[in-house]
């Protein structure tokens, strides 16, 4: 008996990711001019902090339009806004992994990345 995943099951979870990282990127980008969720400046590398131009407040925002273009992409080009997410993920991973800092938050984001990545190629099956 042949195991085989179904159409309509490939379908419904890659929707489920597609919808996941559009929605969360834009809300977390959002957040990062309300600081309503986390005040994101704490997750900022002092040393990175330091070298700065300007507050990290300002680059926090930049940060949040990143995420939301980033999410936007995601809906409109799901392949290459997978990428985009997983890669930018995995750099605030390896950020936090450098720092020793945040080492929960660099597993999650991983794991994230996985996931985003995992989109991008099933997008091709789907879309």
């Amino acid at each position: 008996m042949e195991n085989k995943i179904s159409s309509h099951s490939l379908t419904q979870a890659f929707n489920l990711l597609k919808y996941t990282f559009t929605i969360v990127p834009i809300v977390a980008g959002a957040d990062k001019f309300t600081n309503l969720l986390t005040d994101w400046t704490q997750y900022i590398n002092p040393s990175i902090e330091s070298l700065l131009p300007f507050s990290a407040s300002v680059f926090m925002m930049i940060v949040g339009v990143i995420e939301i273009i980033a999410g936007i992409i995601v809906l409109k080009k799901t392949e290459i806004g997978g990428y985009i997410v997983a890669g930018w993920l995995t750099v605030i991973a390896l950020a936090f992994l450098i720092s020793f800092n945040y080492v929960d938050v660099a597993v999650r984001d991983i794991v994230m990345a996985i996931a985003a990545l995992s989109m991008a190629k099933i997008s091709k099956v789907i879309e």
